[in-house]
């Protein structure tokens, strides 16, 4: 039975829907949070078989509000891309793969949107991804991933939604497995907010259904190029 380290850095935001696909498949997970007393960045000898970096909220990593365990995630994740680890990068955790494989961040406001996200490559995460979903992210800064990266798939902006770093690293920057828990916990775990939340929670209830159903062939293909449940 495979397991997964889960760096998360927020209560509020966590594998959320992934869990029940992992969970079906025998994969364990384990969350590690920094941002409680006591606990730190795990070493590179103590992840498991994969690493994942969940979201952040408000927190980014392009200089106006860096999440605190920046530079140590990093290094993590570098070592961990050195090492031919699975990685699973979303929101902020795609910021810091991309960082790691001498990508980039942009600046950007924090923003809640739900919008349309488009496959470019129809042989993405093994030919499973589908060619259009529901995309919904909630985040601070954007990455911007190395040029020899393969861009998997766009937001409604043209710019990446899914991409992966060689054979078994994928960043995500909206959550494939988001809930409309999460959301609602965001908005109000952080005196900060998003503009116009209420709209945003409402549109992402109505695409609830959507997110489900397009989760099944993402966590096929992804599990897949993961080697999750190899031997």
């Amino acid at each position: 039975m495979k397991a997964l380290t889960v760096v998360q850095h927020t209560s509020a935001d966590y594998l959320g829907l992934i869990e029940d696909h992992l969970e079906g498949r025998r994969i364990r997970f384990s969350y590690v949070r920094p941002f409680t007393e006591g606990t730190s960045v795990p070493a590179y000898a103590e992840v498991a078989d994969g690493l994942v970096l969940l979201g952040g909220g408000p927190w980014g990593s392009a200089g106006m509000r860096d999440v605190p365990t920046l530079a140590e995630e990093i290094a993590l994740t570098r070592a961990a891309l050195m090492h031919g680890l699975p990685i699973i990068a979303i929101g902020l955790g795609a910021q810091i793969l991309s960082l790691a494989a001498d990508g980039r961040v942009e600046a950007a406001d924090l923003r809640f949107t739900v919008e349309t996200a488009r496959r470019l490559d129809p042989d993405g995460l093994n030919g499973f991804l589908p060619e259009t979903f529901p995309h919904a992210c909630y985040m601070r800064d954007r990455p911007v991933p190395p040029d020899y990266a393969s861009i998997l798939a766009v937001d409604a902006q043209g710019l990446p939604a899914i991409f992966q770093i060689g054979d078994n690293a994928v960043g995500f920057t909206g959550h494939p497995g988001f809930k409309l828990a999460m959301a609602e916990d965001l908005i109000m775990e952080f005196e900060e907010t998003p503009p116009d939340p209420a709209s945003k929670l409402e549109a992402l209830r109505l695409v609830k259904t959507q997110i489900e159903d397009a989760l099944v062939p993402t966590m096929t293909g992804l599990v897949g190029i993961t080697g999750l449940m190899r031997p």
